[in-house]
């Protein structure tokens, strides 16, 4: 399967995606072999894939030669334009959005989308990141509203966590910091993961 993560802006998580997506994909079945291809200019996984430890998946540069892995996870650059959309989905099993439940960020992903009838539903998902923990009010108006724009998007979501930054310092996935925080994070992309494999929905 090929994942490719993509967004409109910076500062949604999608480095942060591409990485747990990665390691859930590689902790589901031992013999699977995972490849995170990092395609932003930023470099995030590969400075992350650094400092990692006990790392279960390979990281490498859009450059570099992949094999034949059971998963590909791409990770590319940040603020991708409208026009590149049709290329990266239709080399993928799946492109996922990761967005915001802003205001302003749905308006430009909404307004985006709907300019672009061409895109294949089936291959895409918005998924919704940065979900602040008591904003349920606020990230079902946003469902709502994708919902009604007709822009397909998964029911897993991502939510804002100080953890996050922790384990990047330490070179570690969420689930290896200890505590609640970990384990809650994890949970997360756990469930994203789960729907993917079954089909995102």
């Amino acid at each position: 399967m090929i994942i490719t993560i993509a967004s409109f802006k910076g500062g949604v998580g999608k480095s942060t995606t591409s990485l747990h997506l990665s390691h859930y994909l590689s902790t589901r079945r031992k013999s699977d072999k995972v490849v995170l291809v990092d395609g932003d200019p930023n470099r995030s996984a590969l400075s992350w894939f650094e400092r990692s430890k006990n790392c279960r998946f390979s990281i490498v540069d859009m450059a570099d030669e992949i094999g034949d892995p059971d998963h590909i996870v791409i990770d590319t650059p940040a603020r991708t334009n409208p026009g590149e959309l049709m290329s990266l989905v239709t080399g993928s099993d799946l492109l996922i959005l990761p967005t915001n439940i802003s205001p302003f960020s749905l308006e430009a992903t909404i307004e985006t989308l709907a300019n672009m009838p061409e895109l294949p539903l089936e291959r895409y998902r918005i998924l919704l990141t940065l979900v602040p923990a008591r904003g349920q009010a606020r990230e079902a108006q946003a469902r709502e509203a994708l919902t009604a724009a007709e822009i397909p998007t998964l029911k897993s979501r991502i939510q804002s966590r100080v953890v996050y930054a922790d384990a990047e310092l330490e070179g570690v996935t969420v689930d290896l910091m200890s505590g609640k925080r970990g384990k809650s994070a994890w949970a997360d992309y756990k469930t994203l993961g789960q729907e993917i494999i079954k089909g995102w929905g």
